[in-house]
């Protein structure tokens, strides 16, 4: 049984994406854990004067996230399929968040992270500082991002931009591979660069390596010229229908590129396709 952490504010994007991760996972037997951290407190010091007491902190923060949390069950047993396969757990925490949701994926052996985020601005002004920023570049669990546009359809395109570089573990590839068994989904390997770049032997090795391990399933090459990655995602997300946009966390290089850009009109997949971040 795969143990699923949601993260949620109380918002409609928090929402947005529980109603997508339910979707995703509606075939599968699963444990969800709903995480609401109140970080607020977290601007005071444990030795200054003004910081809360124990009862204060239980009628401010927990007492409220607690009730918040029992009407989010309330509107999944309203307006969510009910699955026999789904249990959901509700847990609250105060503090710093990072650390609760590092302790939390611990505690409760969590393979993947499911969070929503707005992308209404360029995405590195919006998530540098951000929870979501923060999760996804320090908290070592693979994590789905969805943005506050994204409706859930079955997974039948997945991209993966790699610069076929891959120092990590190629298991780290398997979530993708799971979706692919799950979906009958089809997998994208997209390489963007220069014109008048080309792979070299360690670069075709890992591209050989990558063909191995989705050997048997539905994948392609594709490589596309541009200057800029984000703008050669752009473009090929727009030419076709593309569901999920999955990197490794560990390919800097990619990784920052697509997710940190500076804004841009032109770029648009990150308020609309949900983004799978693979960590080891």
């Amino acid at each position: 049984m795969k143990n699923i952490l949601f993260l949620t504010d109380f918002s409609e994007n928090s929402w947005n994406a529980l109603k997508y991760g339910l979707d995703f996972f509606a075939e599968t037997s699963c444990n969800f854990y709903i995480l609401h951290v109140n970080n607020h407190i977290s601007d005071f010091q444990e030795e200054d004067a003004l910081w809360p007491d124990s009862k204060t902190i239980e009628d401010l923060y927990t007492k409220p996230a607690k009730r918040q949390l029992k009407e989010i069950l309330k509107q999944i047993s309203k307006e969510v399929p009910h699955n026999k396969r789904h249990k959901f757990y509700t847990l609250t925490n105060y503090g710093f968040f990072i650390e609760s949701v590092r302790k939390h994926v611990l505690e409760k052996k969590i393979s993947l992270i499911i969070m929503g985020t707005q992308g209404a601005t360029a995405l590195k002004e919006f998530i540098v500082g951000s929870n979501t920023g923060d999760v996804i570049t320090k908290v070592k669990c693979t994590t789905l991002v969805v943005p506050k546009n994204a409706t859930y359809s079955v997974p039948k395109e997945i991209a993966f931009p790699t610069d076929f570089a891959i120092s990590y573990d190629i298991q780290i590839l398997q979530p993708i591979l799971d979706i692919l068994k799950s979906n009958n989904s089809c997998l994208r390997v997209l390489h963007i660069g220069h014109k008048e770049e080309q792979l070299n032997s360690d670069q075709k090795a890992c591209k050989e390596l990558i063909g191995d391990f989705f050997d048997g399933f539905d994948y392609s090459y594709h490589f596309l010229t541009n200057k800029k990655v984000e703008k050669g995602i752009q473009c090929f997300v727009e030419s076709r229908n593309i569901n999920i946009i999955a990197m490794v966390a560990k390919n800097l290089n990619y990784f920052q590129q697509i997710l940190f850009h500076t804004k841009t009109e032109q770029i648009s997949y990150h308020t609309d396709i949900p983004f799978l971040v693979l960590h080891e």
